[in-house]
C-alpha cells in the first residue's frame, strides 16, 4: 500500500503541473475567466491532495501508523477523491458540460471523507 500511496502522490502531482500548464497557455484564450478559475481549482486541490498523499505514504513507513486503521480506506479516498471531484472540473471546463457540476461533490465528500478517517487513525495510533 504505502508504495501505491507514493507513486499515485508523485503521479497526482507531476499531472498537477502539467495539467495547470495546459491551463493556462492552451485555455487562457479559449474559455471565460470564471470557467478558468473553475479549471485552476481543480489543478489547485489535485495538488493540495498529491502532496497528502505524499505525506501520507510518509506516515505509512512509520510501522506504528501503517498498522493503523483505515489505511487503505484514507488511500482509496484521497485517490477517488482527487480523480472525481479535480477530473470532473477538467471535464466540465473543456467540454462546457454543466452538469458535470452535480458529480464534482462527490469528489469533494471523499476527500473531505480521506481527512476524517485520516486524523481518526491518527487519534488511535500509538507511538506517532
Amino acid at each position: 500500500m504505502t508504495k501505491l500511496v507514493l507513486i499515485a502522490g508523485a503521479v497526482f502531482a507531476g499531472l498537477a503541473v502539467a495539467i495547470g500548464a495546459f491551463g493556462a497557455h492552451a485555455l487562457a484564450d479559449s474559455v471565460p475567466p470564471n470557467r478558468l478559475e473553475t479549471f485552476e481549482t481543480g489543478v489547485r486541490y489535485q495538488m493540495y491532495h498529491a502532496l497528502a498523499l505524499l505525506i501520507f505514504g510518509l506516515l505509512l513507513l512509520q510501522p506504528a501508523f501503517s498498522k493503523a486503521p483505515y489505511v487503505t480506506l484514507i488511500a482509496w479516498l484521497f485517490i477517488i477523491g482527487i480523480l472525481i471531484f479535480s477530473g470532473s472540473l477538467y471535464i466540465l471546463v473543456i467540454t462546457d458540460t454543466a452538469w458535470l457540476g452535480a458529480i464534482t461533490p462527490i469528489g469533494g465528500v471523499a476527500l473531505i471523507g480521506g481527512w476524517i478517517m485520516l486524523a481518526i487513525s491518527l487519534l488511535n495510533t500509538q507511538g506517532i
